[in-house]
This record gives structure tokens, sequence and C-alpha cells, in this order.
């Protein structure tokens, strides 16, 4: 006869109300551990998938992501052409926030250097990647669009022609992904009232200048965009990717480039611990330490619970002992109850943590490694919890059977 089977057929609605508490409890602890997956994953998301061997940001930034980072378009054509570079491409990457049918709308801009890169490498759930240079964009499921959407951004109106699944920035944010040149028109556009106003402005620096007192169809350029004047350069990106050839030494091309005065290297491991390292570390930090006080309270409340148990059954245990049973019987009876009572908790935990993460606002990532990391400390807990109980059972006089 199995007395722990025993005890919990006859107590099964208490020991069913307990184990879901527990399983809340440690349901709680598997989230944590998974949102902590989820932040490292979409903090390096990008970077992964982007398929870069080499990351050139402006000099002394840790951009594009960690900081911001201004290079010129023109960058491009002088890493194409260092000896081992296979291909070389624009990016650009910023958040913006807007109000969108009322609501407010947060987005990652992820620009593409069109035409090399279409986003083929997207994981598209439905629709295609961007086939034409203007107004169309790709967007993650989390921003709430569908296929044919329009969504005014600045000046233009793009059209959703592809939706994307786990696509998210280290934020959290949904990304959308556009062209260079779009991501650029929305980064730097501008009302027509400030337009106005600093064509103005030109005009009355141009009073004080003699070239244009001499010349005075000069004049007549300063009231075109910014973009269309001769001294001023495009509108700047915020890195260059570069992509090894096969057998090309990626750190000699990287010393070659580092040379220049104007840029900062990285590789691709490089950039990845820049994300985790700075913009995500003490997020990281703080959910583990979360998850290590969840585990903790836990442990006590586990401890309280099955210390209360065994309070309640000192009569029946009184008399077992005074029927001739070994301490080992109770004590075998104590240590399965409360490994029984930590894995029902534990299988209560995974089936309503797996039902209820896919609506949590960060991506959960649960892995196996951390499943069986997490039930190996569940039965570490249980038999440490049961310790306070077996204590209490040991003391337990044979005599007090008798005593009602």
């Amino acid at each position: 006869m199995n007395l722990a089977l025993k005890e919990v057929r006859q107590n099964l609605g208490r020991f069913g109300l307990t184990a879901v508490g527990i399983g809340m409890m440690l349901m709680m602890v598997m989230g944590m551990a998974g949102i902590y997956r989820g932040l490292i994953e979409d903090a390096i998301l990008v970077v992964d998938r982007i398929g870069g061997d080499l990351w050139i940001v402006q000099k002394d930034t840790r951009g594009p992501f960690a900081e911001v980072s201004r290079v010129p378009r023109t960058l491009v054509y002088r890493v194409q052409a260092v000896p081992g570079v296979d291909s070389a491409r624009e990016f650009v990457f910023h958040t913006i926030q807007r109000q969108v049918d009322g609501k407010p709308l947060r987005m990652s801009i992820l620009g593409l250097s069109w035409p090399r890169d279409k986003g083929e490498w997207l994981p598209l759930t439905s629709g295609r990647p961007l086939s034409r240079n203007h107004f169309e964009i790709v967007v993650d499921r989390t921003l709430g669009f569908r296929l044919d959407d329009r969504i005014s951004l600045g000046k233009d109106t793009f059209r959703v022609v592809g939706i994307t699944s786990g696509m998210v920035s280290s934020g959290g944010d949904g990304i959308g992904v556009v062209t260079v040149s779009d991501s650029q028109a929305i980064q730097f556009d501008n009302v027509g009232e400030a337009l106005r106003l600093e064509r103005s402005a030109r005009e009355r620096r141009a009073t004080d200048v003699d070239i244009f007192l001499n010349q005075p169809k000069l004049v007549e350029q300063l009231s075109l965009p910014a973009s269309r004047l001769p001294a001023v350069t495009s509108p700047q990106i915020s890195a260059v990717i570069a992509r090894m050839s096969p057998g090309a030494d990626s750190e000699q091309v990287k010393a070659v480039i580092a040379g220049w005065g104007d840029v900062s290297v990285f590789t691709r491991a490089g950039q990845e611990d820049l994300l985790l390292q700075g913009m995500v570390d003490k997020a990281r930090r703080q959910l583990g330490m979360f998850r290590m006080l969840l585990t903790i309270i836990a442990a006590v409340v586990m401890s309280l619970i099955l210390y209360t148990m065994t309070l309640d059954k000192l009569h029946s245990i009184a008399l077992l002992k005074l029927l001739g049973a070994a301490d080992r019987t109770i004590l075998a009876m104590l240590i399965q109850q409360a490994i029984g009572l930590g894995t029902t908790g534990y299988v209560l935990a995974l089936l309503i943590g797996r039902q209820l993460f896919p609506y949590f606002p960060r991506r959960v990532v649960i892995t196996t490694p951390d499943l069986v990391q997490l039930f190996l400390i569940v039965l570490l807990i249980s038999l440490i919890s049961s310790l306070l109980g077996i204590w209490r059972a040991m003391r337990v006089k044979p005599a007090e059977a008798l005593m009602g």
C-alpha cells in the first residue's frame, strides 16, 4: 500500500488546489525564463538574420543599434573595393512613433539596400518581399496590419505587401521593412512650415554674403529642397554591411577598414556583444533577479504547505509508529508526497503557460534545456521543502496516538 497515494486520494480537492497554486508560481518562473530568452533573441535577431560579416559604422560609435551612427552612402563603394569583400550594402535602422487611425503606432524601420536586398530572407507568413523601390512595406504581424493595408508615414503612403512573424526590435517593437530611400524619407521628413522657415532663413543669411549680392540668380537656388542643393550631401545611412568572399580573412579585411579615419568596424559577434552587454544588459539582469526571487518564494511557500499538511496528519503518523511502522516508511510517504506535489505543479505550469505565453506583450521563448533545468530545480525544491515536515514528523511520539 502506498501511503502517500492513499493520503492524496483522501484529500484530493485540497491537493489539487495546492498543486494549482504552486503551478501558477512555477508558471511565473517559467515565464520569466522565457522572457529572458526572448529578450536575448529579439536583441540579436536582425544581426543574425541579415547575414552580414562586418558592420561598418561611424567612428567611435557603437552603432547602429546600441548608438546612433551616421555614415555617407558613398562608403558602400569604398568598402566594396576592399580585397576580400564579396558584397557591401546600405543599412538604415531607426524607430518611429506615430498616430495611425487615432491609435499610437510604434515601429522600428529597417531600410534595405535596394535592389541588392529585397528582403527574401524575411520569415514571411503571407505576402511577398519588396518588388519596388518605393511605397511598399513588409510589417511584422504584431503591428496589427493586414495585406494591402495603406500606412501613411511622412508625406508618403505605403502598401503592405508582406507579413512577417517574430521580426521585432530589442525593445519589443514590430519592425517595418522598406527600402533605404523610403526609410530616409520617413526619418528626415519635415512638415511644410518647417521647410518654408528653413528656406527663409537661407535667404536672410544670403544678404550678408557678397557672392549672393553680386550674383542674384544664386538666391533662386536657395528655394530648392536641401537635398537638391549642390553643397549639401545626400541623407546619411546608419551603417554599411559587408559580406566576405569565400576563403577571405575577415580579420585582415577588418584591419584594413579600421585603418580609415572616419569609421569603426565590428564583426557579427562583436555587434551581438554590443547589444547584449549594452542595450539589454540591465533588463537581462533584472529578469534574472526576478526569476531567482520567484524561485525562492516558491520554495518557501512549498515548505509551509508541506509543513501544514504534515501537521494535519500528526495523529496518523503517531498511529503508524504505534503499529510498528519504520521511520523510513514515514519518510518515504512525506518525500513522495512532496515530489508528487512539485511534479503536478510543474506539469500544470507547463500546460497553462503554453496557452497563455503567446498572448504576452513580449516574446516568450521556452527552450528544452530551460524546461529540464526548471524540472530539476522543482525536484530539489520539493526535497528541501519536505525537510521541515520530516523534522516535525520525526518528533512525534507513538503515545500521542492514544491521546486522541
